[in-house]
């Protein structure tokens, strides 16, 4: 049995593995001349997704990822190398059923007939995939706990698993990994400060031996970085104590950490783009509690993974400066934006499945996930304006806030890695926003969105 490889997000391309292995363990032992079987890509491949037959610079892992300086074995080189030597090759996640064996495979019902699934939006984030629980949690944890909650304990015959448990519910880091965990079928539960302040400690340690997750992903944060000048103290309790507090608590339990930093533990006067190796050098009362937070995180953890990023973008999130500034540009409105900061501004679906990708693979350290490429926030609305075929003259360029005159220095927090560049170019991730701001407009106006259906937003 050869080739077996299924392109995808990492979960999927293990529970494709662990069942063809399986398969064919049970035909040899019922006398099948089964021989080998292989893995393919070993190092992954470019462009096979459309047969070779286009140039798009699309790379798919395989058992190693080969976007980095050298060979980096992703979590199938660990099963592959549990399965050759007889042993088996433990996840959460393998509990569960991969794609091709579960309803939601069907891109429509059948007619005349019920599939037993929810409304595609209600199995999404209502009694969906997210809501399986392990069957050792606490029911009087689970009763106190999730009061108003939903939980469904999954259809019969599927075996309940521990889910990854995310903070900052109202957030749109948050609601993304939510979004995403339940397209790709991992559960999870998505937790409000009411539900699970961070910076209390013994709300941490009673969540967390109540919900017995195999993975933490922390999406909450003091996000408002201006205020952060008036409340430094908040803003510290929250990004690096409560963070600090929950690696803690995850390391004691072997719970995997996901923890966000950003671009602003940098000063901005590089010339060229930062670095993972590179001193952290803030200067603002949001930088500096990032910058405690890495350390104090890895300190307590090594294990943890901590994810820099610049800021996102995406259609989900209403908020960011382009999405604000294309529905002024479509209504015919003046936009004036900053010109002085270069930043990597990041599409928020490529950063979570990317995200997702490695925190199955298990890995730690520091990572730069961005978008590869540099641009200021009125260059990056004008390249989506002419995309969409919005007028460009409509846009201008804002001073900084207590700016005199043209001042040559211009901030640059661009973030490169010397690990492996993970995520899309910045040029091709702005084409799919745009596809899908097209898309949702002929969806809204009732016209045929055939033409302008998105692209796949894994990447």
């Amino acid at each position: 049995m050869t080739e077996v490889h299924i392109c995808g997000p990492r979960e999927e391309q293990l529970r494709w593995l662990q069942h063809t292995f399986g398969m064919a363990v049970r035909l040899r032992e019922e006398g099948v001349n089964i021989c080998a079987v292989t893995a393919w890509s070993l190092l992954g491949t470019f462009d096979w997704i459309n047969l070779v037959t286009r140039t798009e610079g699309y790379y798919e892992p395989g058992v190693f990822d080969v976007r980095g300086p050298e060979p980096r074995p992703t979590a199938l080189a660990q099963m592959i190398s549990h399965l050759s030597r007889g042993e088996q090759f433990g996840h959460p996640l393998l509990e569960l059923p991969g794609w091709w064996q579960r309803q939601d495979r069907f891109a429509y019902p059948f007619p005349g007939g019920s599939t037993g699934m929810e409304t595609d939006e209600k199995y999404r984030f209502g009694n969906g995939t997210r809501a399986y629980w392990n069957h050792n949690v606490n029911p009087a944890f689970r009763k106190d706990f999730l009061a108003g909650i939903t939980s469904y304990a999954g259809p019969e015959g599927c075996l309940p698993v521990r889910p990854v448990v995310i903070t900052g519910a109202t957030g749109t880091l948050g609601q993304a990994f939510a979004r995403l965990c339940a397209e790709r079928g991992i559960p999870y539960r998505l937790l409000r400060r009411q539900e699970l302040d961070i910076t209390d400690a013994a709300a941490v340690e009673r969540v967390l031996d109540g919900l017995q997750p195999w993975a933490l992903i922390n999406a909450a944060g003091y996000t408002c970085p201006e205020r952060a000048e008036s409340e430094p103290q908040t803003c510290v309790e929250v990004n690096t104590i409560g963070a600090v507090r929950l690696a803690e608590a995850c390391r004691k339990r072997g719970i995997a950490l996901l923890n966000f930093s950003a671009d602003q533990v940098f000063d901005g006067h590089k010339s060229i783009p930062y670095l993972e190796s590179d001193p952290v050098t803030p200067t603002s009362a949001y930088g500096r509690s990032k910058a405690e937070a890495e350390k104090g995180v890895l300190r307590v953890y090594p294990g943890a993974l901590v994810i820099r990023t610049g800021a996102f973008f995406g259609t989900w999130d209403k908020v960011n400066p382009l999405t604000r500034a294309l529905a002024q540009l479509q209504a015919g409105n003046c936009v004036y934006l900053p010109d002085h900061h270069v930043h990597s501004p990041t599409y928020l679906p490529d950063l979570v499945h990317t995200c997702l990708d490695l925190l199955v693979d298990g890995e730690n350290g520091i990572w730069h996930l961005a978008s590869p490429g540099a641009v200021t926030w009125a260059g990056l609305v004008k390249g989506a304006a002419e995309l969409l075929g919005l007028d460009t003259d409509l846009i201008g360029t804002a001073k900084p806030e207590g700016s005199r005159g043209d001042s040559p220095f211009k901030m640059n927090t661009v973030l490169d890695s010397e690990r492996g560049r993970l995520l899309p170019t910045l040029e091709d991730a702005l084409g799919r926003y745009c596809q899908e701001v097209e898309w949702k407009a002929a969806e809204v106006s009732g016209r045929s969105n055939e033409q302008a259906q998105p692209q796949e937003s894994y990447r």
